[in-house]
């Protein structure tokens, strides 16, 4: 056996690591951008918590209305989800169930980041709405979340796809 070879029955990964390491390692990546995420989603429902206070709030049309409803609420599952997995790890933690607790919260961190994707485009639309009141508006929109979707999903699917061997693994994992 090569001296970079694993054993079959070594639980260690090609990083060297048990499963309890990688789970450890796993969660401060996750923790970390967990941290990027929750920020800017906090501001952004703070800031749209403010609006309704707002003396143009009221002139606001009805759609327009119901717009910023539709994305206070997003806003704030986005923050639920995007909180959930530390709650998730304070309720769990010392039961030796790190590795699971890891796939649960990256599935709540998913999830959260498809709603604040949700969030911004629906504000995004709400602002450009009562800012022009143009026809271009859903096509501006529309461009956006093409954006979104190549930065947020596009370029690291190609990645994953591209630079991981045939296991679904890279040389780090």
């Amino acid at each position: 056996m090569a001296e970079d070879e694993i054993p079959e029955n070594d639980r260690r990964t090609r990083r060297r690591e048990t499963p309890e390491e990688r789970a450890d390692r796993r969660w401060t990546e996750l923790i970390q951008e967990i941290r990027v995420a929750q920020t800017g989603v906090q501001i952004l429902l703070g800031f749209l918590l403010t609006v309704v206070f707002t003396p143009h709030f009221q002139s606001l049309e009805q759609t327009d209305k119901t717009i910023y409803i539709v994305t206070v609420v997003l806003g704030s599952l986005a923050t639920g989800a995007l909180i959930g997995p530390v709650a998730f790890h304070r309720i769990v933690s010392g039961r030796r169930i790190k590795p699971q607790a890891v796939v649960w919260a990256s599935r709540l961190t998913f999830l959260g980041l498809i709603l604040l994707l949700a969030t911004l485009v629906s504000a995004l639309f709400l602002i450009l709405r009562v800012a022009t009141h143009d026809g271009y508006v859903p096509w501006l929109v529309s461009g956006v979340v093409a954006w979104y979707l190549v930065c947020w999903f596009g370029l690291p699917l190609w990645a994953r796809i591209r630079y991981t061997n045939g296991d679904g693994l890279s040389s780090d994992d």
